[in-house]
C-alpha cells in the first residue's frame, strides 16, 4: 500500500463494516497499533525489543508500543526497529480518570512533543509511579496526534484503568438514553479536537460471545461516525509469555496466582498475532483490519528526528557557545600558568578547542563550567573526573585539577570525532551540599526543561525468586532460603541447581515452573527510580523531549529515559555527583585556614610532602580515599611510592586489567632493579617511559597504537573500547 503523507485516509471510513472492493482482493497486511511492553510495569510480559523482533517476523506493516501514560521503552524499540527494518509507531495509552483510555499515536514531531507534555503534566499532577488526567487535557494536546478510543469487552480483567467506563454498553448507568448521552458527548468532544484523526478500537481475545461483541462494535461505530480500527491489546510477544504475565500480574496485586481471579486474562490471546490470524478474527469486518495500515501510513514521525538543543543562555549577547568557551578557556590559563602557557598546553587547548567546535559541544562544555562556578561562589568543594581529566579545557576552566603539564593527557579518550558519543563529564561535589546545586539548575532553567536521568530498577535473581516465589504461593521461609541460595549477578546457568540446595527439586513441576519464570522475569524493569545524578536541560522543552515525572524524593523531577537511552540518542546529561571524601577534605581546608592562616584548593595542595608518603609506605592508609582497600594496603609496602604519579600507578595496578595482563610483576620487578627496562623503539620509550616500559594505562594502550600503528587518536579510542 503506497505511503500516505500525514493526514491523509488510506480508506474512508465504511463505518458499517462493509467491504470494499480492494479490501476483500488485496494481501492482508495489519499493524500493531496498541501494545505494552514491560515498561508498562508489572503487567507487560516481553521486553521491548521482543516485541519489535516477533513483529517483524510476522511480518506486521508497523508496530505502536503504547505504554500505559509512559515512553519509557520507546527508545529501546526505536534501537531494535532500525536493526529489523520496521516502521515504529511512538505512541502511548492514556488513561484519563474521567473517560474511556485513549491510544495516541504521533503523526509528527509536533505531535510528539503533544504527547511527552501530555505525560508530564499527568505524572507531574500525581505522586511518584501515578498519572492524573482528564479528557479535557488530552483534546488540550490533540494537535499532531491520532486517537483511537480504546472499546474493551467484559472478558476486559477488573483491575485495568477505567473498565468502569471503557465500554459504552457496559455502562453503569441502567438508563439507555442516559448511557447514549454521555456516549455521543464524549464522542463529540473527542471529534471536535482530532476531527477525521480519532478511530475506535475494537478488539477480540477469541471470547464465547465474539461475534455479538464485534456486531455492537460495529453498531456503535456507525451511529458515533467514527471508523472502527482492528486491535490486539498486546501485553507479550509469543503466546508462551502468559504464564510470566499472570505471574506479573499477581506481584503488582500482592497476592498469588491462583488468587487473581478476575484480574487476571481469560486466555493467552495478548500476544502479538498475524496479519491473517487478526483477518479471521474480524472477518465480518476487514476494513477494521485494513484500517490499522492506513493509521501506520499516516504517522511518520521517528525519534530520529530529535535534535538535542543545547541551553544557550550562558552566552553573552553577540557571542556564540563557542567564542565564549574559547574566551573562557584562555582566560582560565592565566589563573592555571600565571608565568606563561607552556608550548604543549597551549598546543593541547588549540587542538581540544578545534574538536570541540568542530563537534558542536560547546554549550556542554559552558553549562559544566556554570555549575562549577556557581559551587566555588558558595564555597561548594568539587573536582570534575572520569576521563574529562584529560582535557586541557576542562584543566582551564576549573572544572578538573589535573595539569596537563605535569602528565601525559589524551583528549580522544574523552572525545573524538570516530566514536560519534556524547561527551560525559562527572563532576563530584560535597555530599552535603549537593542537593544546592541540584536546586540551582532546576531554579535556572526551569522544570520543563531540566530533570534527572531515570534509572531502572530490573530484577536480578534474588528479587525475581522472592517475587515469582510469593506468586507461585511458596511460603516466606522457602522463599527467603532460595533467595539466599543466589548471589546478586545473573546464575541461571547454576540456578537449577541452588534450587535445589534448597530444597525444591528442579523436577518438579513448582521447581520447574520457578526456574523457568525466574529465567524470563530476570533484567525486567520493576519501577523507575532516579539516576545517582544525571543531569538533563535543553534550550527547548525538555517535556516535548521526553515526559518528566516527580520522583519519590522532594522537589525532585526525572524523565523516563535512562542512561542507555540518553546515549543511543547522542543526548548529553551532566552527572552531579556526591563524594564524602570531598567534605572531609572541605573540614580539612577550613581548619588549615583557621589554624595556620593558610588557603589552600585542590589545585594548590602541595604534590610532595615526605612525611605524608612515609605514612603511605607503611600502608597506614585507613580512610585514605581510593588507597585504602586490603589490595591496596598490601601493594604499598612494596612500591614505596615516593611521588603523586607514584600513587597513580599503584591505583591502577590493583585492578582487573593489569592483573589478568600479568603486568603488576614486571613492573615491581623493573622498578626494584631486578629486570632491566627496555624499548624496541625510541617511539615506544616516549609512551611507556613512566612506567618503565609496562602499558598500565588505557591511554597508553591508545598512544601505542598511534605511533606503532598509525591509527588516528579516534581510531586509537575505538580499539580502547
Amino acid at each position: 500500500m503506497p505511503e500516505l503523507p500525514p493526514g491523509k485516509r488510506q480508506l474512508r471510513p465504511a463505518i458499517d463494516g462493509s467491504v470494499t472492493k480492494r479490501a476483500a482482493t488485496a494481501v492482508v497486511r495489519y499493524a500493531e497499533l496498541h501494545c505494552h511492553s514491560n515498561f508498562t510495569f508489572l503487567e507487560g510480559a516481553s521486553h521491548p525489543d521482543e516485541l519489535v523482533a516477533r513483529a517483524s517476523e510476522l511480518g506486521h506493516a508497523a508496530l505502536a508500543i503504547t505504554d500505559r501514560n509512559s515512553v519509557s521503552g520507546i527508545v529501546r524499540a526505536h534501537v531494535a526497529s532500525k536493526e529489523q527494518g520496521l516502521k515504529l509507531l511512538i505512541g502511548a495509552e492514556i488513561t484519563p480518570i474521567d473517560s474511556p483510555p485513549v491510544v495516541l499515536w504521533s503523526i509528527n514531531r509536533a505531535g510528539y512533543g503533544r504527547l511527552c507534555r501530555l505525560i508530564t503534566r499527568g505524572r507531574r499532577n500525581a505522586p511518584k509511579g501515578e498519572c492524573r488526567l482528564t479528557l479535557s487535557d488530552v483534546l488540550e494536546h490533540a494537535d499532531g496526534l491520532l486517537a483511537g478510543v480504546v472499546l474493551r469487552s467484559h472478558h476486559a480483567p477488573r483491575d485495568e484503568p477505567n473498565v468502569r467506563s471503557t465500554s459504552f454498553q457496559n455502562s453503569t448507568s441502567n438508563s439507555s438514553s442516559a448511557r447514549h448521552a454521555e456516549r455521543d458527548g464524549y464522542v463529540e468532544r473527542l471529534r471536535e479536537a482530532f476531527h477525521d484523526r480519532a478511530y475506535l478500537l475494537a478488539e477480540l481475545h477469541r471470547g464465547s460471545d465474539d461475534a455479538r461483541q464485534l456486531q455492537q462494535w460495529m453498531t456503535d461505530a456507525r451511529q458515533i461516525s467514527l471508523p472502527l480500527v482492528a486491535a490486539n491489546d498486546v501485553h507479550c510477544h509469543v503466546r508462551e509469555r502468559q504464564a510470566l504475565q499472570d505471574v506479573v500480574t499477581a506481584i503488582r496485586h500482592g497476592c498469588t496466582v491462583a488468587e487473581l481471579g478476575e484480574r487476571r486474562f481469560p486466555n493467552a490471546e495478548r500476544h502479538l498475532k498475524s496479519a491473517s490470524e487478526m483477518a479471521s478474527l474480524f472477518a465480518n469486518c476487514p476494513d477494521a483490519v485494513v484500517r490499522t495500515v492506513e493509521i501506520a501510513d499516516r504517522c511518520q514521525f521517528s525519534l530520529d528526528e530529535l535534535r538535542y538543543d543545547y541551553p544557550e543562555e550562558l552566552c553573552p549577547q553577540g557571542l556564540t557557545p563557542q567564542q565564549h568557551l574559547i574566551n573562557l578557556t584562555w582566560r582560565g590559563t592565566k589563573d592555571r600558568y600565571p608565568r606563561g602557557v607552556p608550548d604543549k598546553v597551549r598546543r593541547l587547548i588549540e587542538h581540544e578547542l578545534n574538536l570541540i567546535g568542530e563537534l558542536n559541544y560547546a554549550a556542554y562544555f559552558l553549562t559544566v563550567w556554570d555549575l562549577v562556578r556557581f559551587a566555588r561562589e558558595r564555597g561548594i568543594l568539587c573536582q570534575g573526573r572520569g576521563s574529562a581529566a584529560n582535557s586541557a579545557v576542562c584543566f582551564c576552566l576549573g572544572v578538573t585539577s589535573v595539569d596537563p603539564d605535569r602528565i601525559d593527557v589524551l583528549f580522544e579518550r574523552f572525545i573524538s570525532k570516530e566514536r560519534n558519543e556524547a561527551p560525559d563529564i562527572d563532576v563530584d561535589f560535597e555530599h552535603e551540599r549537593r542537593e544546592e546545586v541540584l536546586q540551582y539548575i532546576y531554579s535556572k532553567y526551569g522544570r520543563d526543561r531540566s530533570a534527572m536521568t531515570a534509572e531502572f530498577i530490573c530484577y536480578r535473581p534474588r528479587s525475581a525468586i522472592r517475587d515469582v516465589g510469593k506468586a507461585l504461593g511458596l511460603s516466606l521461609d522457602r522463599v527467603d532460603a532460595l533467595a539466599k541460595q543466589v548471589d546478586q549477578r545473573h546464575d541461571t546457568e547454576n540456578l537449577a541447581n541452588r534450587i535445589r540446595e534448597a530444597g525444591l527439586p528442579p523436577e518438579s513441576r513448582l521447581g520447574g515452573q520457578l526456574v523457568a519464570l525466574v529465567t524470563e522475569l530476570l533484567d525486567f524493569p520493576r519501577h523507575l527510580s532516579q539516576h545517582t545524578g544525571g543531569m538533563v536541560l535543553t534550550q527547548s522543552p525538555l517535556c516535548e523531549v521526553v515526559a518528566i515525572e516527580n520522583a519519590a524524593m522532594p522537589d525532585r523531577t526525572v524523565i523516563q529515559w535512562d542512561k542507555d537511552d540518553l546515549d543511543a540518542l547522542g543526548i548529553l546529561k551532566i552527572d552531579v555527583l556526591s563524594l564524602g571524601m570531598l567534605t572531609a577534605i572541605r573540614w580539612c581546608f577550613d581548619l588549615i585556614q583557621r589554624h595556620h592562616n593558610r588557603r589552600l584548593t585542590l589545585a594548590t595542595i602541595p604534590s610532595f610532602d615526605h612525611r605524608v608518603f612515609d605514612m603511605v609506605g607503611r600502608a597506614d592508609t585507613m580512610g585514605v580515599f581510593q588507597i585504602e582497600s586490603r589490595a591496596q594496603m598490601s601493594m604499598l609496602p612494596r612500591l614505596k611510592p615516593h611521588c603523586f604519579y607514584d600513587l597513580v600507578i599503584e591505583v591502577a595496578l590493583v585492578r582487573p586489567g593489569p592483573i589478568q595482563g600479568d603486568m603488576v610483576h614486571p613492573y615491581l620487578r623493573r622498578r626494584c632493579g631486578q629486570e632491566p627496562v627496555e624499548y624496541p623503539d625510541e617511539r615506544i620509550r616516549a609512551v611507556l617511559e613512566k612506567t618503565l616500559g609496562v602499558p598500565l594505562f588505557q591511554e597508553q594502550a591508545m598512544r601505542l597504537v598511534v605511533v606503532a600503528a598509525g591509527f588516528t587518536p579516534g581510531e586509537a579510542d575505538q580499539l580502547r573500547r
